[in-house]
Parts: structure tokens; sequence; C-alpha cells
């Protein structure tokens, strides 16, 4: 029996006009662009701000070269004996010495959240000034201490950005550094400064051939080069006693003296410095900044009189200019200022989104490996369950039911679905319902000749209208779904109609297959498709809140798909849409594993991603449809309390985070520990290998594509999470999405040919 043709094609030399389903499709993906570039561009973000958040936490150690033993052939001899403060007027290297029974009070590495303030509370209450040479990273990470150590008249000095020994870096790292830093202090507290101290440096005599240029070239910019005269060694917390007998400068000289603020636990630093100045201020010393140092010894000159061009460019003077204790700082204004404000405004959401995205992966975790244990215990137990020998839904289900098969231009797979169909085992009849194809697809039906097969006619409507036309037309009370590239074994649907013996029983899922396997690709989905999707159904069975009767092979009985409505085209994912509608009203929907279906998977990554981006959306869809769930009483309202939770955790929110995993680990890589960052990935591989094997001996596949599994999870799975993105983006978004057709090859032929 045949519906009349559809109308003769227009006439050679005109071009057709699209269909409905085409037009749809051309605005669709005009509209998707700027989604999908939305997406990536999160993405970009995400990873800019891991970026940044790993670069401003480079590790500070303690104040040693990088290397040692490097000649100083090249240094003036005046330089190697001079005072600890350096400067080039007119080019000229001149040292500078702190005037006796005077300390210039100096700090390395911070600011530091914890120590830096205790720092600052010692100096105001005894009155002392410090120069704190910053690192740029810190900085920008706590800009508010920053300026409360400026405000309290404190000075402070460049100490690069990463604390990065410049001696052995190029010059354009060496500009990069010093700007950086300059940046941050600008935007934090609104100054550049003169003054800078390399990291790891120490005395003048230890100045080398490999520092010498670095100093040189600064002061040319207009920098002072700050050293020591005497260390206090408070790094290396030798105790109280030591760090303010190491910090005493000899016989009332004065001196510039280090100590340090940051860069590891300075208590013992705390507890010496108000010692350190009440002895020194006993002994008859003042306490004051390198600029006041300077003032003192050249009064007319000193940094106030420097050039500040690579200090900050545009600085202009603070306009306390005649504050000789701050005498290196300068107000930051134009660019330099703006752009300082916008690095401090990003670190600032680097700092709040990094830990948030470390809860986020305790969370993600913690949900992936309970899914992980659930899966296999519950994986197990369907199993034991549903195999044993005593085991059966009641009376065995021998009546013919009805197999209905949409199909749009499906030329190169419907021969070989209807051929499938007619070996089956259990009586049934064909339906195929021909969604305006125009590839002859219904000619080619007909032109089998095969037995109990119809084939109906209609404008293309879309997917859930043919089947709802297939379901109208049906004969018997068990209607059987199936996609038109999708291959029953002969005893398939005797397997799928099994469960309705149980009157309670609305709903049968079957095993779906990926027949073209040889493929990368096809591999990969062949991993999904029996890791995650059957495991996943047999989850969902026990607990009685199956989410999801696939496409490719499904049964339902005809009252209830009439009782919800029929297959709506509310959603992308009829499928979905309509089995939760079962569930609420009252029916059982189980998972049938020997019911097996050998379905066509996409060919190439641009159709895998229109079938997934398909898939997540049109699920999103269904359960926003659906919310009203949550509310439901009684036994209908069970996957709203269980299934509905357990989909959103596991099938929207935990692969969106997902991501933080790989995330994290290439952070860990790059910035933290190597080796301990891919033992800790591996470890999550193995147990995802563990749970993949087990879900291949419950199926009886073949565990050699388990060798494919590292690779998937390095490339497909990646693409997973950006298709998964890009559909909340759709949805954030408002964006509608219409059917895709994917093109078919044909290849699926038998279920023999397919494994």
């Amino acid at each position: 029996m045949t519906t009349p043709p559809p109308p003769s094609p227009p006439a050679r030399g005109r071009r057709r006009a699209p269909t409905r389903i085409e037009r749809a499709a051309g605005r669709a993906a005009a509209l998707q662009r700027p989604r999908v570039l939305l997406a990536l561009l999160l993405l970009l973000a995400l990873t800019c701000v891991m970026l940044l958040d790993g670069y401003l936490r480079a590790e500070v150690g303690g104040d040693q070269r990088v290397r040692t033993g490097a000649s100083a052939n090249d240094v003036p001899e005046d330089v190697l004996d001079g005072g600890p403060i350096l400067t080039f007027p007119g080019g000229r290297a001149t040292t500078v010495s702190v005037p006796d029974r005077t300390i210039a009070l100096t700090f390395d590495d911070g600011p530091d959240a914890t120590w830096t303030p205790q720092v600052l509370e010692i100096l105001e209450e005894y009155d002392v000034p410090g120069t704190f040479f910053l690192v740029g990273s810190m900085v920008a990470r706590h800009p508010d201490i920053v300026r409360d150590l400026v405000e309290q008249g404190n000075e402070v000095g460049v100490h690069t950005f990463t604390h990065v020994d410049l001696s052995y870096q190029s010059e354009a790292r060496v500009t990069r550094e010093i700007e950086q830093t300059q940046l941050a202090l600008a935007g934090a507290a609104g100054i550049t400064t003169t003054l800078f101290r390399a990291p790891y440096s120490s005395e003048t005599d230890a100045i080398d051939d490999y520092s010498w240029p670095v100093y040189k070239k600064l002061g040319e910019e207009g920098y002072t080069s700050v050293f020591i005269d005497t260390d206090s060694d408070d790094w290396k917390r030798p105790g109280v006693s030591k760090i303010v007998e190491w910090a005493t400068p000899e016989d009332g000289e004065g001196a510039s003296v280090l100590f340090h603020d940051a860069g590891g636990e300075r208590s013992q630093t705390i507890e010496a410095l108000p010692k350190y100045i009440e002895k020194m201020k006993a002994k008859g010393y003042t306490f004051t900044t390198v600029s006041g140092a300077m003032a003192a010894q050249q009064p007319t000159g000193g940094p106030a009189a420097a050039r500040t061009s690579g200090a900050g460019g545009t600085a202009a003077r603070a306009a306390d200019s005649d504050d000789a204790l701050q005498a290196a700082h300068h107000r930051a204004t134009g660019a330099t200022l703006w752009e300082g404000r916008a690095l401090v405004a990003a670190v600032a959401v680097a700092e709040w989104t990094v830990p948030a995205l470390s809860v986020g992966l305790l969370v993600v975790g913690v949900a992936v490996m309970g899914r992980f244990g659930l899966m296999l215990i519950l994986a197990r137990r369907h199993h034991r369950q549903r195999n044993r020998r005593r085991f059966g839904w009641g009376p065995p289900v021998t009546g013919p039911v009805s197999v209905v098969v949409p199909a749009y231009n499906e030329k190169e797979c419907i021969a070989n679905t209807l051929r499938s169909l007619a070996r089956s085992t259990h009586p049934i009849e064909i339906i195929v319902v021909d969604d305006g194809s125009t590839d002859g697809t219904a000619e080619i039906a007909e032109s089998l000749g095969l037995p109990g097969v119809r084939v109906i006619r209609q404008a293309n409507a879309g997917k859930p209208a043919a089947l709802d036309n297939g379901v109208r037309h049906a004969r018997y009370d068990i209607v059987v779904m199936m996609d038109g590239d999708t291959v029953f074994e002969p005893d398939t649907v005797r397997h799928l109609v099994q469960p309705f013996a149980d009157p309670a029983v609305g709903a049968v899922a079957g095993n779906a297959k990926v027949g073209n396997r040889r493929t990368l690709i096809g591999a990969w989905q062949h991993i999904e498709y029996v890791m995650g999707f059957n495991l996943d159904r047999r989850m969902y069975d026990l607990l009685r809140c199956m989410p999801t009767i696939p496409g490719a092979i499904g049964a339902f009985r005809r009252e209830a798909v009439l009782q919800v409505g029929g297959m709506s085209d509310d959603t992308l994912a009829e499928d979905t849409d309509i089995t939760i509608a079962l569930h609420r009203a009252g029916w059982r929907v189980v998972y049938q594993e020997h019911a097996r279906a050998w379905t066509e998977a996409p060919g190439s990554l641009n159709q895998l991603w229109s079938q997934r981006y398909r898939w997540s959306y049109g699920t999103m869809q269904a359960l926003w449809k659906h919310r009203g769930s949550l509310k439901d009483k009684g036994p209908s309202g069970r996957f709203g309390r269980v299934g509905m939770p357990l989909v959103v955790l596991f099938q929207v929110v935990t692969p969106l985070f997902a991501p933080l995993i790989d995330v994290f680990t290439l952070y860990s890589m790059i910035f933290i520990d190597f080796r301990s960052a891919l033992l800790a990935w591996l470890a999550v591989l193995g147990v995802q290998l563990l749970c993949a094997a087990y879900a291949f001996r419950l199926d009886r596949e073949k565990y050699r594509y388990l060798l494919m599994m590292p690779l998937q999870q390095l490339a497909y799975r990646q693409m997973m999470y950006l298709v998964l993105i890009h559909s909340c983006v759709t949805a954030l978004t408002g964006g509608r999405l219409r059917w895709q057709k994917l093109k078919r090859t044909g290849e699926v032929g038998t279920p023999a040919g397919a494994g």
C-alpha cells in the first residue's frame, strides 16, 4: 500500500527550490557561527586566565644565583669596591655609600599577604621607613598592600616581575620584566619607581660580566641599582639572634641592610625586626630609605634628578617629590596608568577564577569517580539479574509488532535496513515513512519487493512528524522505531519486545552498536557507545529513570505513545523528550541488552560535531521542557526525584566542567610538578580503562579497540567538551537549532559485516 507520489520535479534547466528543512538549516548555520565563536572565545578566556595565574605564581626561592664563578673583567674596579647604590649620571657608573650610623632598611620579594602587613605595623610602630623591592607578580596580586606601603611613607623598587635572574636573560626579557613590574605598580599605587634590585644579587663585589650589562643598560635608562652592605640571611631561618647579629654593620658604618618580607616562612624575621631596630637605635643609628641615603650624600643630586624614561615612559614627578624619602617615586599617568589598572583587574579575575575552578575541579572529580563507581556496581548487578537462568518478564511475547522506519534521503542505507528487517525471527510489519526525500528513497524501498513493507509518503516535516505518521498507520499494539541507517540482527525484534510481557513497561531501549568502527573516528564512537551509553542505560534501568530510548532502536506501547501526545517536535531530542514524558505518565522504561542494532556513526569530524551538538542541545531542551517533573509526586515523579538530577549532573554539569581536569593537568605540568601531574592523569585514565574493559566484557566486545582510548582522551573527548560548551552557549543565548541531516555511506550492511 502506498500513498500518492509527491509532485514531479521541476523541468530541466530550472533550479529546484530549497525545501523547508534546507532553508531552516541554512538559517541555523548562519546563526550558529557567532555562537561557535563565542564558545571558542570563552575557552580562550579561560586558558588566558589560567596562563596568567600560572605566570603570577612562579615560585620565588632563596636569594642565590643561578650560576656562580663568572669573571668580572668588564666591571670597573671602583664599582666592585664602591658603595651599594649604583647610578649612571651622564652615562658614567657611580656608586654611593650609606652615611655612617645610618641604616637603609630594605626588604625583598614582597608583598606577601601574611608577612608584609606585619612588617609595616612594626615600621609604623617604631616610626622607621623602609625600602621594599617588590616582585611585580606579587604587586598585581596584592595591590592594597602596596597602596598602604606607599601611603605609610615607605619607598618601593623593582625586583622584576617573576623573580628571575636577569643575568642570563635576553634583552627583551629584561625589558619585559621591568615594564610589567612598573605597570603593576602603576595599577596598584598609581606610581612608578627608578629603584631596581636584581634577584639573587648581594654586594657590589658580586657583580660579574653576565650581570654588568644588565645594570649598565638599566642605568642608562634612568634606574638606580641597589645592592647591600649587610645581609641578615633571614631566609635561611638561622634564629632570631643570628638574624639580628648578621644584620648589624661593624664599627658604626652605614649600611644597606637586607631583610625579606616574602618568599617563605618569615616568622623569625617578624620577631627579629623589632629587636634589631631597638638595638640599632640604642647604638645611635637613624633609619632612612635608599633615596634618603642618596640625598644625605648628594643633597643636590640623587634619584630626584634622575631621568625617568625607563621607569614608566609618561610618568610625571610625584606631587610629593620634595619628600626625599620617596624621591624615586613618580606618578603614573596616561597609558601607563590605565594599562596598569587593566593588569591589576585581570589578575583580580584570575585570583578569583582559579580558586573557584579548583573547587569545581574537586566537585567534578568526585562526581566523575562517583559515577564510575556507581556504573560499575549497578551494571554488574543489572547483568547478573537479567542473565539469570530463571529470569523472565512474563509469558513470551509472540504477537506481531509494527516497525516504523522514518527516512529522509536514505538511498545509501534503506535497502540494507529493510533487508535486515525481512530476516526477523519475530513477525513484523514494516512501515517506511518517507519524509519528502529527494533522492529516490521511497522508490528504492518499493522496488525491493519485500513482504510486509508499506511505504508512506509525506511532505518534508521532520523526524517527529514521520514517526507520528508511522504510529498512526501501525496495525499492532507494540511499535518498534528505528533509524533509516540502522541494521537489525534477526533476533533483535524478538529480544526487544519481550519486556512488554510486564504490563507496567511502556517502552524498551535497545543496544545500539557502531557498525562502521574500522576508522579512527568510528572506533572512538564505538568505545563511547559501549562504555558510556550502554553502561549508563544499565544503571538508569535499575534506578528506574532511563532518560533516553535511542532513536536507532526502541520499542513502545502504541497506547503509551498516544497517551503522551506522540512524538513532539518541541525539542531536537525527540527520543529523550518522549522517554521522560512516558516516565511522567507512570510507565516504566527498561533496557534490553540482547536487542542489538548496528548503526552508521558519523564518518567525519564535521558530521560528528553536528550530531552531538544536536544531541546535547536537544537533551537540554528536553530537560528544560520537563523541569516540572521535579514537582511530580508518586511513582510518576521518580524521574524528577532521581533521573533529572542524575542526568543534569552526569550529562550536563560534569561534562561541562570536566575540561577542568585536563586544563589543571596541563597547568600543573607547566607551573607545578610535571611528573606528579602526569601520574595523576594516568591514574584517571587507568580508572576509565578499567570501566571500559568491564563494559566491553559485558557486551562481549573485542578489547583491541581499547588501545585507542588514550588517544580518544586527548582528542575526541576534547571535541565533545567543545560541543557541549557550544550547546550551552546556544541555550543561554536563546538560540534555536533545527534537525540536521547527516551524510550516509551505507557501509553498515549486515551485523556480521559490522563486527
